[in-house]
C-alpha cells in the first residue's frame, strides 16, 4: 500500500513538474503581427533614441542662437591688499603736505551691451540652426524608414525559417513511414535491401536538413527579439497574413515624382543647402561694422582717499575689423564651394533614386513572376510525384526515381513560401525607394 502511494506521489510530482515547464514553454513563445513588430522596433531602437539626442541638440542650438540676441551682462568685484602703503601726491595739495595712506583697494563694477547690428550675422544664425534642425528631423525619419524595413527583413525570415521546418518535419514524418513500410516489405522479401537503405539514406538527410531548419529558426527568433527589445529565449511566431501585399502597384514614373516629393534624404539635402547659403551671408557680414549700447556701473572704496557709488555710465559702441577687408574673401569662396558641393551631391542623390526605384520596381515584378512560377511548379511536381508513386508501385520506376520525385516536392513548396515572404520584402523596399513606407 504504501509502495503505491509513493508511486502515486512520484507520478503527481513529475505531472506538475511537466506541467510547470510547459506553462513556461508557452509563455516564452509569442505570435506577433507585422505591424506590432514594427511597433516595438521603433519603441526600442538605439537608432531612434540617438536620432532623439541629435535632434535635441538641434532645438537646443537654435535656442542658442536666439539667445545671442539678448544683452550680455557681466559683474566683476575685487578687494587688494596693499603691503606697502603706495606713495600718493594730490596736483592741487600744499607743498611738502603728505598724500593719504592706503593700504586696500575695494572696487565692483556691472557691464552690459546690447547688439543694435551685427551685419546680419545674428539673423543668418538663426534661420541656419532653424533649417539645420528640420533637417536633422529629416534624417530621423529617414533613419525611421530604414528601420522598418530592415524589421520588415528580419520578420520575413522568421516567417521563412519557421514555415521551412514546419515542411521538412512533414517530409521527414512521411519519409520515416516509407522507411518503416520499406523495412516491411524488405523482411518479407518483396524489394531489395538496396531500396530499404536509399529510403533510409534519405531519411537521414532530411533530418539533417531539419536541424539545420532549426536551428536557422532559433537564430532568426533570437535576431527578432534583440531587434524587438524583447528576452532573447523568447520564440516568435510569425503571421503568415501580415505579410500578404495590400497596395496598388503604379508606375516607374509615379514612383520617381513621388520619391522626389516624398524622400527625406532629399528634403534634407535641400534643408543643407538652404544652411550652406546663409553661411555665405553670415561670411558677407564681416564687411560690415558691429555696433551695440553699452551700459554700466561703477563703485569704488579706497579708505582714506577715494569713495565712489552710482557711477553710472550710458553709451554706444561701435566695433569694426579692417582686416576683414582682405581676409573675408577666401571665406567667401569656401562658403560658395559648400554649396556647389550640396547642389553636387543633390543631382547625384537624385540619380540614384531613379535607380534605386528602378531596380525595386524590377525587383518586385520579378518577385511577383516567381510566385506564379512556382505556385505551377508546385502542382507540376504533386503530379509527377503521383504518377511516379503509381510507376513505382506497378514495379515502372525505380526507388531513386521516387524518392527524386519526393525531394522535387518539398522543394516546390519551399521555393512558393519564400518567394511569398520575399515578394512582400520587394514591395515594401520599393515603398521605401519612394518614401511612402511610413504613410502605409
Amino acid at each position: 500500500m504504501k509502495h503505491k502511494f509513493k508511486s502515486a506521489t512520484a507520478s503527481f510530482v513529475v505531472l506538475c513538474l511537466l506541467g510547470i515547464s510547459s506553462l513556461q514553454a508557452q509563455d516564452s513563445t509569442k505570435r506577433i503581427t507585422l505591424k506590432e513588430a514594427i511597433d516595438l522596433s521603433i519603441a526600442n531602437s538605439h537608432l531612434i533614441k540617438n536620432n532623439k539626442a541629435k535632434i535635441a541638440e538641434a532645438t537646443a542650438a537654435v535656442k542658442e542662437a536666439n539667445e545671442r540676441r539678448l544683452p550680455d551682462v557681466s559683474v566683476t568685484g575685487s578687494y587688494v591688499y596693499l603691503p606697502v602703503s603706495p606713495n600718493i601726491t594730490m596736483k592741487d595739495a600744499a607743498p611738502g603736505a603728505g598724500g593719504p595712506k592706503v593700504s586696500q583697494v575695494i572696487y565692483g563694477m556691472m557691464n552690459a551691451s546690447f547688439p543694435l547690428y551685427t551685419g546680419g550675422k545674428l539673423k543668418y544664425g538663426i534661420e541656419s540652426a532653424k533649417y539645420l534642425e528640420q533637417a536633422i528631423r529629416l534624417d530621423a525619419d529617414d533613419n525611421k524608414e530604414g528601420l522598418i524595413l530592415n524589421t520588415i527583413n528580419a520578420y520575413s525570415n522568421l516567417y521563412k525559417s519557421k514555415t521551412a521546418v514546419a515542411l521538412v518535419k512533414e517530409n521527414l514524418d512521411q519519409s520515416n513511414q516509407r522507411v518503416k513500410d520499406f523495412t516491411n516489405l524488405e523482411k518479407n522479401g518483396l524489394i531489395a535491401r538496396n531500396d530499404l537503405l536509399k529510403v533510409s539514406l534519405q531519411s537521414s538527410t532530411i533530418e539533417l536538413a531539419l536541424l539545420d531548419a532549426e536551428s536557422n529558426y532559433k537564430l532568426a527568433s533570437v535576431n527578432m527579439a534583440l531587434m524587438l527589445g524583447l528576452p532573447e529565449q523568447t520564440i516568435l511566431l510569425a503571421d503568415a497574413e501580415s505579410l500578404q501585399q495590400t497596395g496598388t502597384l503604379k508606375t516607374i514614373e509615379e514612383y520617381e515624382q513621388l520619391a522626389l516629393q516624398s524622400r527625406k534624404d532629399i528634403g534634407a539635402l535641400a534643408l543643407r543647402k538652404k544652411v550652406a547659403e546663409f553661411g555665405i551671408k553670415s561670411v558677407k557680414a564681416d564687411y560690415y561694422p558691429s555696433l551695440a549700447l553699452t551700459a554700466g556701473y561703477i563703485a569704488a572704496d579706497i579708505p582714506n582717499f577715494l569713495t565712489i557709488t552710482n557711477a553710472i555710465t550710458v553709451g554706444v559702441g561701435v566695433k569694426y575689423n579692417v582686416a576683414s577687408l582682405w581676409k573675408t574673401k577666401s571665406k567667401i569662396d569656401q562658403a560658395e564651394a559648400r554649396v556647389q558641393q550640396v547642389t553636387a551631391s543633390q543631382d547625384m542623390l537624385n540619380d540614384n533614386i531613379r535607380l534605386q526605384i528602378n531596380q525595386a520596381y524590377q525587383g518586385y515584378l520579378l518577385s511577383q513572376k516567381k510566385i506564379e512560377v512556382y505556385q505551377k511548379a508546385v502542382e507540376q511536381a504533386a503530379e509527377n510525384y503521383r504518377i511516379t508513386k503509381n510507376k513505382y508501385d506497378n514495379a515502372l520506376a525505380t526507388t531513386t526515381d521516387l524518392l527524386d520525385a519526393d525531394v522535387a516536392q518539398l522543394q516546390t513548396k519551399l521555393n512558393v513560401s519564400n518567394a511569398t515572404a520575399d515578394a512582400a520584402v520587394a514591395y515594401n523596399k520599393l515603398l521605401q525607394t519612394a518614401g511612402l513606407l511610413t504613410t502605409n
